[in-house]
């Protein structure tokens, strides 16, 4: 599919129009793989909300302990969808997963100050059309009562006030600048063409129910990585979706098969998923649930929000379980391995990701698990790294 013209309000720092693609250029100096991978290999990161993020990140930092020159910024094909499109721009532009690790178990370190205004500023574009829908639509149920009195008329009239609810509550244009600025300080390439990685963000197009890949190689190659990773973020119901070149986008998701196909397609024979959207398991008889009127034992404690995510994470687990079996029986060649946290560990994503103790018993989590997994010699994805020519730490000397 050929890239489509794009034309859209560019945060502060942005170019005026975007680059066209281009053939990526050699590593710059400040990227130095410590080791060459025979086999091509991808990493696909499924996002899961800030939580989900963090998850991912404690994986990664468990990898990199366990081999000896293992770097998460060796892969050489990432894939990021939702928040994990944050966590792959950070590897694909080389920084490393114990870097992250580090900076977001400390919360006096700057490396990544995001803040609650990042992620919740009203969108007013929407509040704007929700008045002016809500006002035509009662007067036209006045008028209707008026003419008719109250009748099947009037409830014709009162549905239309849910076409009038807001596309999101919050906009994701805080968060994109706060990107693109993170993006300039830290050094990494603004736009896809100048990663040292291959670099592809998934994200949904709202009109006609397709998934888009931003990148080289993908869909949309031109589009900044700032405004594509706020695409990728924009979670239904929280985030009003996001308008590029005419088009309104909405967040990845994991996708059939957690976007392993994309990979693939750029010609990676071994492929690790890492999806941290697992359906909630809580015990109705512990209180475990971790709300604002303290502990509670449902998950429907949590409010609607959280009814809504349970529903979610169980559709995309199976989905995800069904298309990741699918595609192993049609890809024999490829190697594809899954991570996901236990269920009954995941009532650590319902705190929240501003609160410093959940947010390093998550990361915590997905450390701990990924080594305790890497000890044992038989693990399917031991073995895959220690064929792509990595030594375990537990083996050496």
């Amino acid at each position: 599919m050929s890239a489509r013209s794009v034309a859209a309000r560019a945060p502060r720092g942005h170019p005026e129009g975007f680059p066209a693609p281009r053939d990526p250029p050699r590593a710059p100096s400040w990227y130095n793989p410590r080791v060459t991978i025979p086999k091509r290999t991808g990493l696909c990161l499924a996002g899961g909300g800030i939580t989900g993020a963090m998850y991912e990140v404690g994986v990664l930092a468990a990898l990199e302990d366990a081999f000896e020159d293992f770097r998460a910024n060796d892969f050489d094909v990432f894939v990021g969808a939702s928040t994990g499109a944050c966590v792959a721009t950070g590897l694909a532009g080389g920084l490393s997963a114990q870097r992250m690790y580090r900076a977001l178990l400390d919360p006096a370190d700057d490396f990544f100050p995001l803040r609650r205004q990042h992620l919740m500023r009203l969108d007013a574009g929407e509040l704007q059309r929700v008045l002016s829908s809500s006002l035509g639509a009662f007067r036209r149920m006045v008028g209707t009562v008026a003419n008719r009195g109250v009748g099947k008329g009037f409830f014709v009239e009162v549905d239309r006030f849910w076409d009038s609810l807001p596309a999101g509550l919050f906009t994701t244009d805080p968060f994109e600048q706060f990107f693109y600025d993170f993006l300039t300080r830290r050094g990494l390439p603004k736009s896809f063409g100048e990663m040292p990685r291959k670099l592809l963000l998934i994200a949904n197009d709202l009109d006609i129910g397709e998934r888009v890949v931003f990148g080289v190689g993908g869909d949309q190659a031109h589009v900044p990585i700032a405004k594509a990773v706020a695409a990728s973020i924009a979670t239904p119901l929280l985030y009003a979706p996001v308008r590029i070149g005419g088009r309104d986008y909405i967040a990845g998701g994991p996708g059939e098969a957690g976007h392993v196909d994309v990979a693939v397609e750029h010609g990676c024979e071994m492929v690790l998923a890492i999806n941290a959207m697992v359906p909630v398991r809580v015990d109705p008889l512990s209180r475990e649930v971790p709300t604002g009127h303290g502990p509670m034992k449902r998950v429907r404690d949590k409010g609607m929000l959280w009814v809504y995510s349970q529903s979610w994470r169980l559709v995309t687990e199976a989905r995800l379980q069904s298309g990741i079996a699918k595609y192993r029986a049609e890809h024999p060649n490829v190697d594809v391995h899954l991570l996901e946290p236990e269920r009954g560990d995941a009532t650590m994503f319902m705190h929240s990701p501003m609160n410093f103790d959940a947010r390093r018993s998550i990361l915590e989590d997905g450390y701990k698990a990924t080594t305790q997994l890497l000890r044992d010699p038989e693990a399917p994805l031991r073995k895959a790294v220690e064929e792509l020519g990595f030594r375990p730490k537990d083996e050496a000397g």
